[in-house]
């Protein structure tokens, strides 16, 4: 694909929808300018045309060039640290990746959601006021459950949990709302969102393409596992005990009580403005091969 649009930089370009983003930028004519901070991980990258790999530092910066376009998939609320970098390299555009949570989890019981739903808070408050002061402009896109290639944190962590028990837990019926977005959708936002001036000085709110019960949503799962749904329902005191020992197990290490009260919150968001605004289509929650492969 000749590189006929420019270069975007890419701050996470390492992380789950960075691995969507990179070849997808490619394919719409972008050189990509990807970062990480380990110089054994940009070691390891494999060579492919259109894609270069630079240290994630400010003295580094002048080997990167120009870069105007740029996305961050780190969590925002370190993206203060690369403010100098993204002016060094003559930043104009930024579209920060956040998250719903901000608003789903600053009201729960467990203390380390609500401080991350306020470090969400303050970096998007941060990074609104710092592209202000610097004459930049600024998109940010709040997805919802994010999933695919087998390597994200909701999904791929209950097909792990099924594959290894052959049921899942519930607490009551598990009605509440869930719209999963895949990490592709997510990564043709952000393209989408770079080349739209509609989505300048924007937050979006970014949600997958059917809403389904939490019940509906883990029964799915089963089905693409091959498996036939099962589930035992459990009292919100049996559910906290069997949390404390799963933790035990790495996988489920960022399980908690909180997880569990809220099957039965909805958690839905309206996508349409993303829609009107640039063209965001999410795909209905399927799950291929690819998605369960690190299950």
């Amino acid at each position: 694909m000749k590189n006929d649009k420019g270069r975007v930089g890419v701050i996470g370009a390492t992380a789950l929808v960075g691995a969507c983003l990179l070849p997808l930028l490619v394919e719409e004519g972008y050189g990509v300018a990807a970062f990480s901070r380990s110089a054994l991980t940009i070691k390891k990258q494999p060579a492919k045309q259109n894609i270069a790999w630079h240290p994630l530092s400010i003295k580094d910066a002048p080997g990167a060039g120009r870069i105007t376009k740029w996305v961050c998939l780190a969590p925002i609320w370190v993206l203060p640290q690369y403010f100098p970098l993204l002016l060094s390299c003559g930043a104009k555009h930024v579209v920060a990746v956040s998250s719903t949570s901000r608003f789903t989890k600053e009201l729960s019981a467990d203390s380390k959601e609500k401080i991350l739903a306020d470090r969400l808070k303050q970096g998007e408050e941060v990074f609104i006021s710092w592209a202000g002061q610097n004459n930049l402009q600024w998109t940010i896109l709040r997805p919802t459950l994010i999933y695919g290639l087998g390597r994200d944190k909701n999904i791929s962590v209950i097909a792990g949990f099924i594959r290894r028990f052959c049921f899942f837990p519930l607490m009551g019926e598990a009605r509440g709302l869930r719209q999963p977005v895949h990490a592709r959708d997510v990564a043709l936002a952000c393209i989408a969102a770079l080349s739209t001036k509609k989505a300048f000085n924007r937050s979006y709110n970014i949600s997958g393409g059917e809403t389904l019960t939490y019940r509906q949503m883990v029964g799915k799962v089963f089905e693409s596992l091959g498996k036939k749904p099962r589930f035992v329902v459990l009292s919100l005191w049996l559910f906290r005990a069997g949390i404390f020992i799963l933790r035990f197990l790495p996988r489920f290490r960022h399980w908690s009580a909180a997880m569990a009260e809220r099957m039965n919150q909805n958690l839905v968001f309206d996508h349409h403005e993303a829609t009107n605004d640039f063209g965001f289509a999410p795909r209905k929650f399927e799950l291929s091969q690819e998605d369960l492969s690190g299950t």
